[in-house]
């Protein structure tokens, strides 16, 4: 059926293709980091935990770098030292909130890099799909027209070569919404964890440099 398409419906199956093989690249690519971001943020979330100050958890996050607590860290850890040097200790903890803030905001968009693309894959690759199909009914129609037959078996090819691009934009499209959908929500958690991990900083802070 596909063999027998115009340059019209190639051109529309190649771009789902396209749609569909990055999609899934994108698939692997974000299972395999969201999966090594929780193990790291489980490593490092103990270590956080057993030390019993900022210097311990620094020389600690070294070796749980994809860790997005760590990055949540370095911010709060980098305010934390300025105020240090300059005034001898903790002054502002507002100031330390809000770079704890900054670094959940930054991890987080580093996270959801390309989580876009599937969306878009989602809601465009059935209209696109649809196109094809349109298309290819107005030829098989024509074709009929232009036969002068108006039986099944003229026209029946004609529609059931057109379906296909209707399924490859269903194929395109059902998986990647199914991913958008599961990353999201483990975004959600990861974000939820990070929120988490600053009040622990806080309250570590607070031991260390409380008045």
């Amino acid at each position: 059926m596909v063999t027998h398409g115009t340059v019209l419906t190639y051109i529309i199956l190649g771009i789902l293709l396209i749609f569909s093989i990055y999609s899934w690249t994108i698939i692997f690519a974000k299972r395999s980091s969201f999966s090594a971001a929780r193990k790291a943020d489980e490593g490092f979330l103990r270590a956080f935990r057993r030390s019993k100050g900022l210097d311990g958890v620094l020389a600690a996050s070294e070796q749980f770098r994809p860790s997005p607590l760590v990055g949540v860290f370095d911010q709060g850890y980098e305010e934390v030292s300025r105020q240090v040097k300059a005034r001898g200790g903790i002054r502002n903890r507002d100031a330390i909130s809000r770079s704890l803030q900054l670094g959940t905001s930054e991890e987080l968009g580093r996270l959801e890099k390309k989580l876009g693309w599937l969306a878009t894959t989602a809601s465009v690759s059935p209209f696109i799909g649809l196109l094809g199909t349109v298309i290819g009914i107005i030829r098989a129609f024509q074709n009929l027209g232009s036969e002068g037959s108006t039986s099944l078996r003229a026209v029946g090819p004609g529609i059931s070569e057109a379906l296909i691009a209707t399924a490859v934009g269903l194929f395109a499209a059902i998986p990647a919404a199914m991913a958008y959908n599961h990353f999201g929500q483990q975004l959600k958690e990861l974000g939820n964890r990070m929120d988490d991990f600053s009040l622990e900083f806080l309250n570590l802070v607070e031991r260390t440099f409380g008045e």
